[in-house]
């Protein structure tokens, strides 16, 4: 598993690879949290995320909390199971999800 993050002006983009879940909330939360709070649009892509369980949705949920309140939190390229898994718990109401 590794997360990784890129920013370009006020857009971060973090990568997860390989299982999102509670063995990478640690990394997950450093990819953010010295950004200033509410000044910065997130998206995660999950091209690379193999597995998602139910910490990985609390871990984006804190994300969300933390992004600019005007942009929401763009979920992009999981795969179909992580897709319907986002669908089943309602996030593509909170979230971007494409």
């Amino acid at each position: 598993m590794a997360v990784t993050s890129t920013e370009a002006g006020d857009t971060v983009t973090i990568q997860v690879i390989g299982r999102f879940d509670f063995a990478t909330h640690r990394d997950f939360l450093n990819a953010y949290k010295d950004l200033p709070k509410g000044q910065k649009k997130f998206v995660v892509d999950l091209s690379g995320t193999e597995y998602m369980d139910s910490s990985a949705m609390g871990m984006l949920l804190q994300l969300r909390e933390h992004g600019d309140k005007s942009h929401p939190v763009e979920l992009i390229n999981g795969n179909e199971g992580i897709r319907e898994i986002l669908r089943i718990a309602n996030f593509d109401k909170l979230f971007k999800v494409a």
